[in-house]
């Protein structure tokens, strides 16, 4: 059975400055188990949801909705890395996930998933992530819920370079990836032999 797996990273946040993003690069650049990949890909561009343009075809859907539902398709796993706003996930993100979600063909059907937050406040995004739980019962994905990664007072855990310096919550970010990864290779496993 091949070993090696690819995940696909999403940022809850546009801010430039984001504790979220400069978690999942370091998470890319850092933090991922042996034999696993991840890339990036930017909610910047992804229009508002309208479902007049997401016909089953798909011919209708904008180009930048079309590029990230091929990105999640390729992944053998999501990783997302999210604020939490007024106690639930970002606009942004919902807005992404809608379209990504949408028809039998959806990329995000089944798909192994891990969810943490970094927030300046003492709750660490812990709605946010509960948020989420009634969208992957709806799809079907596979979330890892144990580790839970929950960074409070971001302000202290990221260096001048913006990389994230805490080790305990490193060590706890390496074991739910790891999770992740054992989630996407028994998936693997699975499907091997139900063809063999």
């Amino acid at each position: 059975m091949n070993q090696t797996v690819h995940f696909a990273g999403i940022s809850g946040s546009l801010r430039k400055a984001s504790y979220n993003t400069a978690l999942l690069r370091t998470i890319r650049d850092e933090l991922l188990p042996g034999d696993t990949t991840m890339e990036l890909f930017s909610l910047q561009d992804i229009p508002l949801y309208n479902a007049d343009f997401d016909t089953p075809e798909a011919l209708n859907r904008p180009v930048e909705v079309q590029l990230l539902r091929k990105a999640l398709e390729k992944a053998d796993g999501l990783v997302i890395v999210s604020p939490e706003y007024n106690y639930g996930i970002p606009g942004l993100l919902k807005n992404a996930i809608d379209w990504a979600s949408r028809g039998e063909d959806s990329p995000l059907l089944h798909k192994p998933v891990a969810v943490m937050g970094v927030t300046p406040g003492m709750w660490g995004t812990v709605r946010m992530q509960l948020a989420f739980h009634p969208i992957f019962q709806y799809l079907n994905m596979k979330p890892v819920y144990k580790p839970e990664v929950l960074v409070a007072q971001a302000k202290t855990k990221f260096d001048a370079e913006g990389k994230f310096k805490d080790a305990a919550a490193r060590k706890l970010i390496g074991q739910q990836l790891q999770a992740l990864k054992e989630l996407v290779l028994q998936e693997r496993a699975g499907k091997e032999l139900s063809v063999g």
